[in-house]
């Protein structure tokens, strides 16, 4: 059993960061370019996981958080916000488990991430996968 996740950021070099980095991972990974994919994305796969840039095009992270909050089948679903680190959105947005900074090592900061939030799925997943 592999755990889901969905990554949402306009900027391909970081998609492919965060993407790869998962996969890596075990994690099957699911991808959208703004909020609007990403509400369509949740209409076929549920994830374990949302990993989201703030500033997007059609619909921003902040509006992707909203919406999945009001959402009893997505609300639960643990978010990652990814933003510049003069943006100030670790602060503002606090529907978000968890922060990381795109002008700091990405894949450190969502590696720590991963234990803080999918501590136990994460270990269930990895018994059950063979490597």
């Amino acid at each position: 059993m592999s755990l889901t996740a969905l990554v949402v950021d306009d900027s391909m070099l970081i998609r492919h960061t965060v993407c790869r980095f998962l996969e890596q991972r075990g994690f099957t990974v699911e991808s959208a370019t703004n909020g609007q994919e990403a509400l369509e994305a949740l209409k076929r796969v549920h994830p374990d996981l949302i990993v989201t840039d703030m500033q997007m095009p059609k619909m921003s992270g902040s509006e992707l958080i909203t919406a999945l909050k009001q959402q009893p089948g997505t609300a639960s679903i643990p978010v990652v916000i990814v933003a510049g680190k003069q943006s100030g959105f670790e602060k503002t947005e606090k529907r978000a488990n968890f922060a990381i900074f795109k002008d700091i090592d990405i894949e450190d900061q969502l590696g720590k991430a991963l234990e803080v939030l999918l501590r136990g799925k994460l270990e269930k997943a990895q018994e059950v996968s063979p490597r």
